[in-house]
C-alpha cells in the first residue's frame, strides 16, 4: 500500500469501527435514536478531510454491516435511510447560495427518510397502526413534530462541531494520520 493512501484508509477503517460500534450499542432501548445520529456524525471527519467519496464508500461499508449484525430494526433503518448520509447530503446542501432552499431540501430529506422508516416498520413488521393513537391524538404526527425540532437542534449542533473539529481536532488527526 503507498504510502499516501495509508492515512485515508486507516481513518476510514476507523471511522466505520466506531460507526459499527455505536449501532451495536443500540440494544439499550433508549439508544435507538441517539446513538445512530451520532454514529453519522462521526463521518464529519472523513468528509472535512478526504471528501464525499471516501465518506459515501464508508457510509456503504457500515450501512451493509449494520443490516447483518445490528440487532435493532429501527437503528439500522435510521442509520440507512437517514444519518448515516447526512454529513455528506449536509455539506453539499450548504454550498447552496440560497439559505432558505437549503433549509427547505434539508427538513424534506429528513421528512421523507422518517416516513419512509415508518412506512417500512409499519409494512414489513405489521405493526397496528392503532397502537400509535393516544387520548384520539395520532402519535406519529406528534413524533414527526417533535423531530422536526430535534433535527434543526442536530443540524445546528452538527455545524458547530464540524466548526470545532476543523480548528480544534483537525490539525491533531491530520498529523496522526499523516494526510
Amino acid at each position: 500500500m503507498k504510502r499516501k493512501t495509508r492515512g485515508p484508509v486507516a481513518l476510514c477503517g476507523m471511522t466505520a469501527a466506531l460507526s459499527i460500534l455505536l449501532l451495536l450499542l443500540t440494544i439499550v432501548p433508549v439508544s435507538e435514536m441517539s446513538l445512530p445520529a451520532l454514529a453519522g456524525a462521526l463521518l464529519m471527519p472523513v468528509v472535512v478531510e478526504l471528501g464525499r467519496r471516501y465518506a459515501l464508500a464508508v457510509y456503504g461499508a457500515v450501512s451493509l454491516l449494520a443490516l447483518l449484525m445490528v440487532p435493532s430494526w429501527e437503528a439500522k433503518l435510521l442509520y440507512v435511510a437517514f444519518f448515516g448520509y447526512y454529513p455528506i447530503l449536509k455539506a453539499v446542501l450548504e454550498h447552496l447560495p440560497s439559505r432558505v432552499t437549503e433549509w427547505i431540501l434539508k427538513l424534506l430529506v429528513f421528512n421523507g427518510a422518517v416516513v419512509a422508516v415508518y412506512w417500512i416498520l409499519m409494512t414489513f413488521f405489521r405493526l397496528d397502526p392503532a397502537s400509535f393513537t393516544l387520548g384520539g391524538v395520532s402519535m406519529p404526527f406528534v413524533f414527526l413534530l417533535l423531530g422536526n425540532g430535534v433535527f434543526l437542534l442536530y443540524d445546528i449542533g452538527l455545524s458547530r462541531l464540524i466548526t470545532s473539529y476543523i480548528t480544534i481536532l483537525g490539525p491533531r488527526l491530520r498529523h496522526l494520520f499523516r494526510f
